[in-house]
């Protein structure tokens, strides 16, 4: 049974929420009411709908002892008695605590790790894994630096993705990615073992971090070719150096004004991430153990090559779609790995 009392404490900071919006008139107090009662509002219609199925239960139970209704109740009865758990099951899932940072956007690192040239490789092939799978989303998804290898891998890449529940469904993919293929490098085809780093991390905004002009130091970077107006624009790349924790971004797309701005949205997003792992090391005592952590130095997942198969080792799930999967066929990976951890909540919000 879902608590009542909290679907009740819903419906009227809803109604609440509604009534503030009508005669506020502030810019910052509405931006931040329309995306609380966009949030609650879905929570809200399947509140009342659980309601009204509870009611029609209780009416339909009334008729059994109506000689002239009773086959209209015997009727009903199992079609309800079904219905209300499914949507109990809906309405807990509802109400799990929310992240707030599931609506953002998010910016993408993909970094080869053991394996050399054959990792950056790899990683070149996850970067494309997750270009495509932006593409099948409606997202926009913007390349901010990229390094490639001599083989036509990735050194490093960062990108920013934007669109509908980016970061909720991309946070699963922070980890160690593993890759076991015969290199292209490999003459005598034997089977080698690489790996890549992925971080996913939500976009922070001004008003999250503040990072003071004296914390950072900027250096711009020219080409050294013939020169005209663009060296100081799409050959020139900044690089910021944020003194107190020593993280160093780079951004070499676009103009130096560009630049500067993806990079400090950079070093935004992993000063926000680092508050964000602070705060969850707080509360939870292992936090290894969530799906979704982030932790970098986890190995996540395991992409065989020979076998056509990928295994996400968190939740023990083995697909035999490799090819589509590095398509950017990403859904039931994603999928399955949000269901466990929304189990995973449950469990504690119940237990």
């Amino acid at each position: 049974m879902v608590p009542m009392d909290k679907l009740a404490q819903i419906t009227q900071r809803f109604d609440f929420v509604g009534a503030k919006l009508n005669v506020t008139s502030a810019p910052a107090e509405i931006a931040a009411l329309s995306r609380e009662y966009s949030e609650l509002k879905p929570v809200v219609e399947q509140i009342a709908a659980y309601r009204q199925a509870l009611d029609d239960l209780a009416e339909a139970e009334g008729w059994l002892h109506d000689p002239e209704m009773k086959d209209l109740a015997e009727e009903e009865m199992p079609r309800l008695k079904a219905r209300i758990p499914e949507m109990e099951q809906a309405l807990r899932l509802a109400l799990l605590p929310k992240d707030a940072a599931d609506a953002r956007p998010a910016i993408l690192e993909i970094r080869p790790g053991t394996g050399g040239d054959e990792a950056a490789l790899f990683a070149g092939d996850l970067l494309r894994m997750y270009q495509r799978y932006a593409e099948t989303m409606g997202w926009r998804f913007e390349l901010l630096d990229l390094t490639p290898s001599e083989l036509g891998g990735v050194k490093e890449v960062t990108a920013r993705i934007e669109g509908e529940g980016v970061f909720a469904r991309l946070k699963y993919e922070s980890g160690v990615h593993r890759v076991q293929r015969v290199p292209e490098t490999e003459a005598g085809g034997r089977i080698h073992t690489s790996a890549a780093t992925v971080a996913v991390l939500p976009e922070a905004e001004d008003v999250d971090i503040d990072i003071p002009a004296g914390d950072i130091r900027i250096d711009t970077m020219r080409s050294s070719g013939a020169g005209g107006q663009h060296v100081n624009t799409t050959d020139s790349a900044v690089r910021i150096t944020h003194l107190p924790t020593g993280i160093v971004v780079t951004s070499s797309e676009k103009s130096q004004h560009q630049n500067r701005a993806n990079a400090m949205a950079v070093l935004r997003a992993r000063l926000y991430e680092m508050e964000r792992d602070r705060l969850a090391h707080e509360r939870a005592a292992d936090r290894k153990a969530q799906v979704g952590s982030g932790d970098r130095s986890e190995r996540i997942r395991t992409y065989n090559f020979p076998q056509g198969r990928m295994t996400d080792h968190r939740i023990n799930l083995t697909l035999y779609a490799l090819p589509q999967i590095m398509n950017g066929d990403l859904t039931e990976v994603i999928n399955a790995l949000t269901a466990h951890d929304q189990a995973t909540k449950l469990a504690e919000m119940e237990g």
